[in-house]
């Protein structure tokens, strides 16, 4: 049932993932290049390296930068913790994702002041799509999508639906 496609992006949203987690200690010790230029090198190794094409670069680093979008604007906006963001205990989050994850929820003062927290509120996510661990709201019917792990978003389990937003313990 493993669609070879589906498996290359979600191996690529975390190998993107590790180097820019990588890229972000390394410029801790130098002068802080912006995260958007770190993914940008993350991005374009993946496709230097022949890993997916450009197109799925773009694709997948447009996925890994909602992610952490998300996550600093809400730890910005509500001084909750990680986990809430998540909506499960963030011990359970796999892999570098997580400590990429744990990384930005750490230092929620980045770069992402010049993006508007009211767009990122409404900012949609869809079936097909790539994400990485948390937890996704569907919007009609309010079933939740928990995510371990880097995963392809599915169609609403309850409503069939294809659109979620993100999900957190104090959202409500």
């Amino acid at each position: 049932m493993n669609n070879p496609m589906q498996d290359k992006l979600l191996h690529a949203y975390d190998t993107m993932a590790e180097r820019l987690h990588d890229a972000l200690e390394r410029a801790e010790k130098l002068a802080i290049p912006t995260i958007d230029e770190n993914l940008k090198s993350a991005q374009e190794k993946a496709v230097e390296l022949g890993e997916i094409s450009r197109e799925e670069a773009n694709k997948v680093a447009g996925y890994l930068k909602r992610d952490l979008e998300d996550v600093s604007a809400y730890l910005q906006e509500t001084q909750q913790e990680f986990s809430e963001w998540l909506s499960f205990e963030s011990s359970l989050v796999e892999g570098k994702v997580g400590e990429l994850i744990n990384s930005v929820a750490d230092k929620t003062k980045l770069q992402w002041d010049k993006i508007s927290l009211d767009a990122l509120k409404s900012q949609l996510y869809h079936s097909g799509e790539v994400t990485g661990p948390g937890t996704l709201e569907c919007v009609v019917c309010e079933q939740t999508l928990n995510f371990k792990k880097t995963g392809h978003i599915p169609p609403c389990p309850k409503c069939h639906k294809t659109e979620f937003k993100r999900h957190s313990k104090k959202a409500k």
